[in-house]
């Protein structure tokens, strides 16, 4: 394991992007979306993602020149069209509106159509949350491997979630997929060698995967049972099937296909904090209720870790200490250096 400074990973993540003839200032978003999310331990959405990226822009499945725009605007609304445009650029600019239009009306929701795999959920939620709202960040999987509840053909996505929420301190950040893994989170397991938990992945007959090699032979398990089964068919409804997104059969398998464009569907919805009542009661009450539950005894003695806590902390040793680079991962990007002729710093 390797630490890399930030900074020289986004450089370098940017270098190959405009290599491979992504336009500069989409490069420049992308790099940072997916080193930010190695920052916060959401690896699988990291740079672990950036041969993909570029394997699928060498097959034509990308945009490199989209026309990025809004088709549809209410006070409140806009609906974005990315142009088959990296996914972290088109939710960058619908999390950016959102954000401009609660400012000036209270709260927005932004959806996104002809989008693409936009990485971490997190992030997105948390631009909010660091300009004093509340976001929610929803969005269609980019591929499936879950059937219905009850069903037998894999239909639906890991779909995620995302409410982060501000504080005086350390925001609450809620990133999860809407299945007990992630495709991310097996990749990460594949690329370390290290088998699956049970209750990952399991077959036809319900018996449990574990190779996660042998992921794609089995279906995914919804978070909670049916709870977490229709939760993904909600959010797949909000996040693709409003905007005109691919759904269910629609959905195109950006690992496999890397040619066609997946036509994904993400939204967000970002809320001023004071809706309700004065902004720093809000967020000073906010931050005595989170803290109530850190401080209410952990198992090991210590204050209970909420969702972001780690996160943050992450974010902040990775910022004085370097990434952490696995050495697998490092000579994976080594390689991209080498296809895309730009300086490795591996």
């Amino acid at each position: 394991m390797m630490r890399v400074p930030a900074a020289t990973l986004e450089h370098f993540a940017a270098d190959a992007l405009r290599a491979s003839g992504v336009a500069s200032d989409h490069a420049d978003i992308t790099a940072r979306r997916l080193v930010e999310a190695d920052m916060r331990g959401r690896t699988g959405h990291g740079l672990i993602r950036l041969p993909s990226y570029l394997s699928r822009i060498r097959a034509g499945g990308v945009n490199m020149r989209p026309e990025i725009a809004v088709l549809h605007e209410t006070p409140v609304s806009a609906l974005i069209d990315g142009d088959n445009a990296l996914g972290q650029v088109v939710m960058t600019r619908a999390t950016e509106l959102a954000i401009e239009k609660a400012r000036q009306s209270g709260l927005a929701w932004v959806g996104t159509v002809h989008s693409n795999h936009a990485g971490a959920a997190g992030l997105y939620a948390q631009m909010a949350a660091d300009a004093g709202c509340v976001g929610i960040y929803l969005a269609v999987a980019n591929a499936n491997g879950m059937p219905p509840w009850g069903g037998t053909n894999p239909l639906l996505g890991t779909n995620p979630l995302a409410i982060a929420i501000p504080t005086t301190s350390t925001p609450f950040v809620l990133d999860i997929a809407t299945t007990t893994a992630s495709h991310g989170t097996i990749k990460v397991a594949a690329r370390e060698g290290r088998p699956m938990p049970q209750g990952w992945v399991i077959d036809t007959a319900g018996r449990p995967i574990t190779d996660p090699s042998k992921a794609h032979e089995g279906f995914l398990v919804p978070i909670g049972g049916y709870k977490g089964a229709g939760l993904t068919i909600a959010i797949g409804l909000l996040a693709g099937v409003l905007n005109g997104a691919a759904f269910g059969a629609d959905v195109i398998d950006h690992r496999v296909d890397e040619s066609t464009p997946t036509n994904t569907g993400q939204a967000v919805l970002v809320l001023r904090t004071d809706l309700f009542r004065p902004k720093p009661v809000v967020l000073a009450e906010l931050t005595r209720q989170l803290d109530a539950l850190r401080d209410s005894g952990a198992i090991d003695g210590g204050r209970v870790r909420l969702p972001g806590d780690e996160a943050a902390r992450m974010q902040a040793d990775a910022q004085r200490f370097g990434v952490p680079l696995p050495d697998k991962l490092a000579a994976q990007l080594h390689d991209v250096a080498r296809d895309t002729g730009v300086e490795s710093p591996f």
